[in-house]
C-alpha cells in the first residue's frame, strides 16, 4: 500500500524544475533505503514474473558458464577469439547477478526496499559489469579484423601477451565511469521521496529523486557515455567497415562466405547489445515511456546475457563439440 501512494508523488518529483528540487539543507532528509517499484504492482503478477525471471537467470548463468568451462577444457578453443569469450560469458554473469537475484528476492518476500548503500553497491556492479561488456565487444572486432585482414600478423598482433593486456586494459577502464558514478552519487543529498520505477538502481532515477545540485553528475553521465560508448562503437563500426571491403575483394564465394559467417554471430550479439542499450539511456523518459523503458532495461540486462551462450555455439562447429565433450553426450550437440 505503501508503494502505490508514493508513485504519483515520484512522477511529479521528478517534473519539478531543478531550482524547485534542490532544496536547502535545513529541508534535506538522509534516507537509509529506496524502493524498487519493480515491473509491476498487480500482486496476481508477481508469481508469474518470480517464475519467468528465475528460469531466465538460471539459463544466463549456466549458459555462460558451460561456455567458460568448455573453452577452458578445450585444447581446440585456445584462441584469442575463444579467450575475450570466456570472458564476455564471465562479465554476463556478473552483470545479470547485479540486478535479478535481488529483484527475486524482493518478489519473493513481498519487501520492495534496498539500502542505500546497497543500491550504490548495485550501480557500480552494473556500469562495471556493462561497461566491461561493452568494450569486450570492441576487442572482439578488431580480433576479427585482424585475422581476416592481416591473417599474416595474426600470432603476433593477437599474442597472447597481447590479449592479456587488453583483458586487463579492459577490466581497468570499465572502472572509471563506475567508480566515477557511485562517489559522485554518494555525496548526494536525497529527499523524502524514495521510490524507482525499475527493477534495479538507475542511475537516471537516482539523480531524479536526489535534492542536492546534480549538474556535475549529469556532466559526467554525458561526458564518460560519450567516451566509453561511441569510442567502442566506433571501432566496432570502423572494424567491419574495413572486414567487409577486404571480404569483398576475395574472388572465391565460398571465402566470402567463410569469412563473414566467422563473424556473424558476434555481430547479431552487437545488435542486441546496442539496440538494448539505446532503448534504455538514449531515448527521453516521460511518464507514457515507463513501459517502454522497463522492456528495453529487460532486454538489455536478462535476454542478451542469456542469448549470448546461444549465439556463439549453435552455429560454431568447435563449440558445439567442446560442448558435447564436456557434457559426454554425443546425441544431444551434434553437428549436423
Amino acid at each position: 500500500m505503501e508503494v502505490t501512494e508514493e508513485v504519483p508523488s515520484v512522477r511529479a518529483y521528478a517534473d519539478q524544475p531543478d531550482h524547485e528540487r534542490h532544496v536547502g539543507k535545513e529541508n534535506r532528509t538522509s534516507i537509509s533505503e529506496f524502493i524498487l517499484l519493480g515491473l509491476s504492482e498487480q500482486p496476481d503478477q508477481q508469481r508469474l514474473l518470480f517464475g519467468l525471471f528465475l528460469a531466465m537467470y538460471l539459463i544466463t548463468v549456466v549458459g555462460n558458464l558451460l561456455i567458460i568451462l568448455a573453452i577452458g577444457s578445450d585444447s581446440h578453443l585456445q584462441s584469442p577469439m575463444y579467450f575475450f569469450l570466456a570472458n564476455l560469458s564471465f562479465a554476463d554473469i556478473c552483470f545479470t547477478s547485479a540486478s535479478i537475484p535481488k529483484m527475486l528476492v524482493n518478489i519473493e518476500t513481498q519487501h520492495q526496499t534496498i539500502s542505500y548503500v546497497g543500491c550504490i553497491t548495485q550501480l557500480y556492479f552494473l556500469l562495471a559489469f556493462g561497461g566491461l561488456d561493452n568494450l569486450l565487444l570492441a576487442a572482439m572486432a578488431y580480433d576479427r579484423y585482424v585475422a581476416i585482414c592481416r591473417p599474416l600478423h595474426y600470432a603476433t598482433t593477437m599474442s597472447s601477451q597481447r590479449c592479456v593486456l587488453i583483458m586487463s586494459m579492459c577490466w581497468a577502464l570499465t572502472n572509471i565511469p563506475a567508480l566515477t558514478h557511485s562517489v559522485l552519487l554518494a555525496h548526494l543529498f536525497f529527499c523524502t521521496q524514495r521510490a524507482i520505477p525499475h527493477f534495479y538502481c538507475d542511475i537516471s532515477a537516482l539523480l531524479k529523486l536526489a535534492c542536492s545540485d546534480t549538474h556535475l553528475n549529469e556532466l559526467m553521465v554525458i561526458i564518460l557515455g560519450a567516451i566509453f560508448l561511441t569510442v567502442p562503437l566506433a571501432l566496432i563500426i570502423l572494424s567491419y567497415a574495413r572486414i567487409t571491403s577486404a571480404v569483398l575483394g576475395f574472388s572465391s564465394p565460398e571465402g566470402r562466405w567463410k569469412a563473414f559467417s566467422t563473424c556473424g554471430s558476434h555481430l547479431t550479439v552487437v545488435l542486441l547489445f546496442y539496440g538494448s542499450l539505446m532503448g534504455v539511456y538514449l531515448f527521453p523518459s516521460s511518464s507514457d515511456s515507463v513501459q517502454r523503458d522497463s522492456a528495453a532495461a529487460v532486454l538489455y540486462i536478462v535476454v542478451t546475457p542469456m542469448l549470448n551462450p546461444f549465439i556463439y555455439s549453435l552455429r560454431n562447429r568447435d563449440m558445439k563439440g567442446a560442448l558435447r565433450r564436456l557434457l559426454g553426450n554425443g546425441k544431444t550437440l551434434s553437428s549436423p
